[in-house]
């Protein structure tokens, strides 16, 4: 259960009466966006109020005519989702910031250029953002505002998400130990032992993670598996 010193207030005005909550403001927005939060734990206080910051609680009458139920809970978790969510602006800079980076490593790791084939660094991400002038929305999911952010960069880099297929063949000395770990990396589409020991697997993965797949497949071979990008 969060603080009341690290609380803010979540509000919905409806059937003519205000009802709020206090409730923790990133796990608030995340119970918003659709991720699976248990409610409970995120309140501050377990009541409903008129007016949370005079500790005001709201009549048993007003719950159950505008919720048909006094269950805190299940009153928070409405007015969480339907309400204002009240941020300070120093919350409000920390949320924005932090999924901004979200927008920009999910976008790094799955978008290309489709001029060269070859990854965005985060970077040039990041410069196009702020040519497009986008405005991080912290109500929103990062799924949304990745998409919102494609549509806007688009006019200024080539760019697009794409997956790319890549065959990896591991020595027999390697392959036992490897294999796995590479073959989770990204989908697997197809694998063979070969006779002598090899392990040769094709795996999916997202077209901006390539330089991370190669750093792998290296590493557990010590340099001496080979891979190709296969075109789909």
């Amino acid at each position: 259960m969060v603080t009341l010193e690290e609380a803010v207030t979540a509000r919905l005005k409806t059937h003519g009466t205000v009802f709020e909550v206090l409730v923790d403001p990133e796990g608030a927005l995340s119970y918003r966006q659709g991720d699976e939060v248990d409610v409970e734990k995120i309140l501050a206080v377990e009541d409903i109020f008129e007016n949370a910051s005079r500790g005001d609680r709201s009549s048993e009458e007003d719950l159950t005519r505008a919720f048909e139920t006094t269950d805190v809970v299940a009153i928070a978790a409405k007015i969480i989702k339907k309400g204002e969510i009240q941020l300070t602006a120093e919350q409000r800079k920390r949320i924005i910031e932090n999924k901004r980076k979200q927008v920009v490593t999910v976008i790094a790791q799955n978008a290309i250029n489709p001029q060269t084939g070859t990854p965005h660094p985060p970077t040039r991400i990041e410069r196009a953002m702020e040519e497009a002038r986008v405005n991080i929305d912290p109500t929103k999911s990062v799924e949304e505002m990745v998409n919102i952010t494609m549509k806007a960069i688009r006019p200024i880099i080539p760019i697009r998400f794409e997956e790319v297929d890549v065959a990896v063949k591991m020595p027999p000395a390697h392959a036992p130990k490897a294999y796995g770990e590479i073959a989770t990396f990204g989908k697997l589409q197809k694998e063979q032992w070969q006779n002598d020991g090899s392990w040769i697997g094709v795996v999916r993965i997202p077209a901006g993670l390539q330089n991370e797949f190669y750093s792998l497949v290296n590493r557990l071979s010590k340099g001496d598996a080979e891979t190709k990008l296969l075109k789909r």
